[in-house]
């Protein structure tokens, strides 16, 4: 009986214990091997073999850790191999980088929202692709959230303004490439954001001040610009890293107890802040590479705790005092490539003791090396001897308010005479014309002189590129190491192209032309700030100018144009094949193309008047480094030798006929890139000869098939490319009436595209 009764008691224990496992299998195991199925097998999880497997019991590693409570998966770690980060990602799979084209997700992050006991997940360098989607909230138990150095683009989805519970989240070395989120306050538990190395964009975000649990933020290498706000109030924060964005305000308040704060290579200005000599748990403080002016507070050197201190790469002046104090804990002293003079104080001379001392790139004096002379760092005085000053201070307001007045009255009465006597419309915006005013340019001024429509037109071009500047000669031939044949990178109608690297650092195409004989050097002048007002996310921006330099052996003046350098070549040699690093779908063509649209449109209607004789063409399509189209040669037509064409004859030279035939001579360029993105470059050189064959063709029940491009073919829908076959064969109209507006084309490209991503969205479902 007794032998019963414990045979009994030992079935019952193992029922109990196989209807726990059970529970376990049945929901969460069977949950991990989907995951592995849908990760594709990596081989971090061969141990995953089949529903049996003791997930909970199995030894953590580095790169594998699930930890599990109450027979729930509570913690869930996978690094995998593919920590390579690539610079260009165009939000397609990529072989041995990403997990492949049938990966979804959206499929993938509802698999993980059944592990409703998870608090931890870390997803790492696993090639997970595609927009984070929104349904990633349903995690809500999540208190750490890292899925760095995946694929990730897009935007971080709001919702996860609704994981209350989140400590930790990390989204490093993606592809994120939005404004960057405002709305972190939500989150009143976090304490370590770490956003680094995406492409995010905006102000720093504000919400960010109200979480006083934070004690660490990374949102370096993104790009991120305008003001950096007082930070002072966040309490525990004690890392903060910003460094390689775009950050323009003075440096900020910071918290006391911070303790490594990474600024570099922004463009913080003014002086460094006194409060920096009092941050007491200060460590590291890294603001090299920004245009900080000033001294440099004395009380950085001594602070308690400071063991790496960079100021290199700014403007700093003055002179370090002799009796400057050093840590104890400082090792580590940038302070290069400043305007330093003096001598070098002691605790900073080679002879101390471990530690690392850069000065290089001042004006100090004694045995130091690769020091500049002392007129290099020699800055006028502007308060020097105040006192002796201060009499006059007076005296010298009333002469300015005197010159003021003049000033004014002179120019009332100059307006006045110039009502009176000259004739209305001439104006300075009037040298945009040649000495002698003909017919067909007439209405060109009176456009113009609408200042507000050009205004409102420039801030919508706003990018995040320096303002429009003149160059040096100098500076242009140190830029490219005196037009060495190396920086060539070719040559077109309007003249030679450069490839340069400016004193800053940033890269440049710069195009030598001829200076047209037809302008004055200020006609010209005008003439080439109308064009720098050009500011579109769509065309290749214009940085600055020079009218100064001498090109050549024959002493012709030359004109220089800085434009921004655009490192992925021309559409036309991807379209030809000449350049094997990547073949474009139909859903590239199309974005390509309806970038370049919106430019010309923007060229159309953004400015007053417009820019209508573009020279179309798609070696004027240049790709970014994100695959990003950009028209460049563009509005060259004011400036160059080029004569005007009168395009359909017949025509009056009225000043509307005059825009309406440029304004057609583009859109009819514009159809023959289109045809180039259709059927190919070979076939769409023929121009002429291929509109009585190859268009007739395109009207004929899937005669289109003879002619267009392969790649298109197997990558489109049926109907998307006939509405793009139906824009081309429009633009592209003997008649010039016939042809659509660039708006009506713009148009039929996006619906194009509509089409074919709903088809493409179907096929990866």
């Amino acid at each position: 009986m007794g032998c019963h009764n414990l045979v009994l008691l030992f079935c019952s224990a193992w029922c109990i214990f196989a209807v726990c496992t059970a529970q376990l299998q049945s929901s969460q195991t069977q949950v991990l091997l989907q995951v592995k199925k849908h990760l594709e097998h990596p081989k971090q999880l061969e141990s995953w073999k089949d529903r049996w497997a003791d997930f909970c019991s199995k030894s953590s590693s580095q790169q594998v850790n699930v930890t599990c409570q109450d027979n729930f998966v509570t913690e869930l770690s996978i690094v995998g191999d593919n920590s390579a980060k690539i610079r260009k990602f165009n939000g397609f799979p990529t072989p041995n980088q990403t997990l492949s084209e049938s990966f979804s997700i959206d499929s993938f992050v509802a698999t993980l929202a059944r592990l409703n006991g998870l608090r931890v997940l870390r997803l790492v360098s696993l090639g997970i692709w595609g927009p984070l989607p929104d349904k990633i909230h349903r995690l809500s138990g999540l208190e750490h959230l890292d899925l760095s150095s995946n694929f990730l683009y897009g935007s971080i989805p709001p919702k996860i303004s609704a994981m209350v519970n989140l400590q930790i989240l990390r989204l490093d070395d993606n592809f994120l490439n939005s404004s960057m989120p405002d709305w972190f306050n939500s989150l009143t538990n976090l304490s370590i954001l770490s956003l680094r190395g995406n492409e995010l964009n905006g102000p720093f975000p504000s919400s960010i001040l109200s979480i006083a649990t934070i004690t660490d933020i990374d949102m370096s290498r993104n790009r991120m610009s305008g003001r950096l706000p007082d930070l002072s109030n966040l309490n525990n924060l004690k890392q903060l890293d910003l460094g390689e964005n775009g950050l323009n305000s003075v440096l900020p308040k910071m918290p006391k107890g911070l303790e490594r704060a990474f600024l570099s290579k922004n463009s913080f200005s003014g002086e460094i802040p006194k409060h920096f000599g009092k941050l007491q748990m200060l460590q590291q403080l890294d603001i090299s590479f920004n245009t900080l002016t000033g001294t440099t507070p004395a009380e950085l050197f001594s602070l308690p705790n400071i063991s790496c201190l960079n100021l290199g790469s700014n403007m700093l002046s003055g002179s370090l005092l002799d009796h400057l104090h050093c840590g104890s804990e400082l090792r580590f002293v940038d302070v290069s490539h400043n305007r330093l003079i003096g001598g070098l104080p002691s605790c900073l001379s080679s002879e101390s003791e471990n530690r690392v001392v850069k000065v290089e790139g001042n004006c100090l004096s004694g045995n130091l090396q690769h020091q500049h002379a002392i007129s290099y760092c020699t800055v006028v005085p502007m308060k020097r001897n105040q006192n002796h000053y201060q009499p006059s201070i007076g005296i010298l307001v009333s002469i300015i308010v005197g010159i003021l007045v003049i000033t004014v009255i002179l120019a009332l009465g100059f307006l006045v005479i110039c009502r009176r006597y000259c004739p209305r419309g001439i104006s300075e915006q009037h040298l945009l014309h040649k000495t002698v005013q003909d017919s067909s340019t007439a209405g060109f001024s009176e456009l113009l002189s609408n200042a507000k429509v050009v205004s409102q037109a420039s801030k919508l071009g706003e990018q995040d590129l320096p303002v429009c500047r003149t160059y040096s000669f100098e500076e242009l031939k140190e830029a490219t190491n005196n037009f060495d044949k190396s920086t060539f990178l070719g040559e077109n109608f309007y003249g030679q192209l450069y490839r340069g690297k400016l004193g800053n650092g940033i890269q440049v195409a710069i195009r030598v032309l001829p200076l047209s004989r037809k302008y004055s050097i200020r006609n010209f002048k005008l003439r080439l700030d109308l064009l720098a007002k050009l500011r579109d996310p769509h065309l290749v921006a214009l940085l600055g100018h020079c009218i100064d330099g001498v090109a050549g052996g024959n002493n012709d003046t030359s004109v220089f144009l800085v434009y921004e350098y655009v490192p992925n070549g021309t559409f036309q040699s991807y379209l030809s094949g000449n350049n094997s690093g990547k073949v474009f779908n139909w859903s590239e063509r199309l974005a390509v193309l309806i970038s370049v649209a919106k430019a010309v449109h923007f060229l159309h209607t953004g400015m007053i008047p417009g820019f209508f004789n573009n020279r179309l063409k798609t070696n004027n399509i240049l790709l970014n480094e994100h695959w990003m189209a950009k028209l460049s040669d563009y509005g060259l037509s004011i400036i160059s030798e080029e004569p005007d064409k009168c395009g359909v004859k017949g025509e009056s030279q009225s000043p509307i006929s005059w825009q309406m035939k440029r304004l057609e001579d583009d859109v009819y360029s514009f159809g023959f890139i289109l045809l180039e993105a259709l059927v190919g470059p070979s076939v769409s050189a023929k121009r002429e000869s291929i509109l009585l064959n190859a268009m007739a063709s395109f009207n004929s029940e899937d005669g289109w098939k003879q002619f267009v491009d392969p790649i298109v073919q197997a990558t489109c829908s049926r109907e998307s490319l006939l509405r793009v076959i139906s824009i081309t064969n429009k633009c592209i109209s003997p008649e010039s009436m016939s042809r659509p507006s660039m708006e009506d084309v713009l148009w039929n490209l996006q619906y194009a595209s509509q089409v074919q991503g709903t088809v493409d969205g179907d096929q990866r479902q």
